[in-house]
């Protein structure tokens, strides 16, 4: 049975909300705070939502029975090239004058859509 279906894109898309407002309040905090500038407040916002986003798509968007040894790597891997884009795309929208949260709402898109495909079709596929 394959991932790609509208069961697990609307799970999807409801872990990956949730992930997505912790990268976010995550980004406002460290830039009202003077941690981090936007684009660094985003990235590392990002990696500590991605932890959750793992777990909470291993047992309720994919409820995958593979081991975290197979599934875990596959989607470090998956969400560090995610990372790559956010902020790739964050950045370039931003020097070409786009304001930073409509930059970062754009980014999100562009990510959720690598995302979805990737993991579906990869980091939570049935193991043979």
């Amino acid at each position: 049975m394959s991932n790609l279906n509208a069961g697990t894109a609307w799970r999807f898309l409801l872990v990956g909300g949730a992930a997505t407002g912790l990268q976010y309040l995550l980004l406002a905090m460290f830039v009202w705070l003077g941690v981090f500038d936007g684009v660094t407040a985003s990235a590392v916002g990002f990696a500590i939502a991605a932890v959750a986003n793992y777990l909470l798509n291993a047992r309720f968007t994919f409820a995958t029975s593979n081991r975290h040894s197979h599934g875990l790597p596959r989607f470090a891997a998956t969400a560090a090239a995610g990372c790559l884009i956010n902020t790739l795309v964050l950045d370039t929208l931003v020097g070409f004058g786009v304001a930073f949260f409509l930059a970062q709402l754009i980014a999100t898109g562009v990510v959720f859509v690598w995302n979805y495909m990737i993991n579906a079709i990869w980091t939570f596929r049935p193991q043979q």
